[in-house]
């Protein structure tokens, strides 16, 4: 009996305060997907990380007036670190053809460039990026080098805006949480206060804290959890609009979202929602209306 009284005093707590409980479903569905969106961003650049680092290179640029004896020593060079665990050499030719297919989109540029205006290059792997300058050091003097690129900087260049992105999504979570927040409290309160009569009866009657406090709290754990269902339903379906359809040519660029990862933000917003809401609506109760 009185848990099905607690239920229809959720139910009639929520129907009462219907505009209310419908902003803080909204505000609180927003504040969980940008938290599902940051954490998800957070994962992918750590795999992007994980994905480029361990696939980066060395580009060591020839001049183009390099002779044989000189693409031989700086052969055997390479060759003879043991830094290196891959090498792989680049003609004009074959620099032409993957600048043609990697400009294939804009076939005005790729007419305009032929052979001679790329250089031959080696494509080198190391078995520990970090120790670029080790070897450079090592072939840099040689003649016939044109320059030396480390990937690893251009990519940590890009990573600092994806950082930059990921707080920045971060940061909009917590303000967006700290609104909702302000509506659970706000929304209790007025519950509350519309039912300020039955509580005090429910006092005098000897009714526990927990049962005059339970249909209040579990309000905001399901108007918590609504929130969080159509903040997953928005991430998932960006997803799925976005990133594997309107935006699928920068997979070639960023690495796969697995639907694995974004179902694993249902149970986290749904979590974080009713916990959040559950521990708000408890404090609001407690501190401020004294029940």
């Amino acid at each position: 009996m009185r848990v099905k009284y607690v239920l229809n005093e959720v139910l009639v707590g929520l129907w009462r305060n219907v505009t209310m409980t419908i902003a803080m479903i909204i505000t609180m569905s927003v504040s969980l997907f940008m938290l599902g969106a940051s954490v998800l961003l957070y994962m992918q650049v750590d795999q992007m990380k994980d994905y480029y680092y361990g696939n980066i290179q060395v580009s060591v640029f020839l001049n183009d007036d390099v002779t044989d004896a000189q693409k031989a020593t700086i052969d055997q060079a390479i060759e003879s670190s043991n830094l290196v665990i891959d090498k792989q050499y680049e003609s004009k030719e074959d620099a032409l053809k993957r600048f043609q297919k990697l400009w294939a989109d804009s076939p005005d540029f790729v007419n305009a460039i032929n052979a001679d205006s790329l250089p031959e290059s080696y494509r080198v792997k190391l078995s520990d990026p970090e120790k670029y300058e080790q070897f450079a050091k090592v072939i840099e003097e040689l003649p016939g080098i044109r320059q030396i690129i480390d990937q690893r900087e251009l990519l940590e260049k890009v990573f600092e805006i994806f950082n930059a992105i990921q707080l920045g999504a971060l940061g909009v979570a917590i303000f967006m949480a700290f609104a909702a927040l302000l509506l659970v409290g706000n929304t209790i309160q007025v519950a509350a206060y519309s039912k300020r009569r039955e509580v005090a009866v429910m006092k005098l009657v000897g009714a526990s804290n927990w049962f005059i406090q339970a249909p209040f709290v579990l309000e905001a754990v399901v108007a918590g959890i609504i929130g969080a269902i159509l903040g997953f339903i928005i991430l998932f379906a960006g997803k799925v609009v976005m990133l594997d359809n309107k935006l699928q040519a920068l997979t070639t660029i960023l690495t796969p979202i697995p639907n694995g990862n974004v179902w694993l933000m249902l149970p986290l917003l749904a979590g974080v929602g009713s916990l959040v809401s559950a521990v708000t609506a408890w404090i609001t109760l407690r501190f401020y209306l004294k029940v």
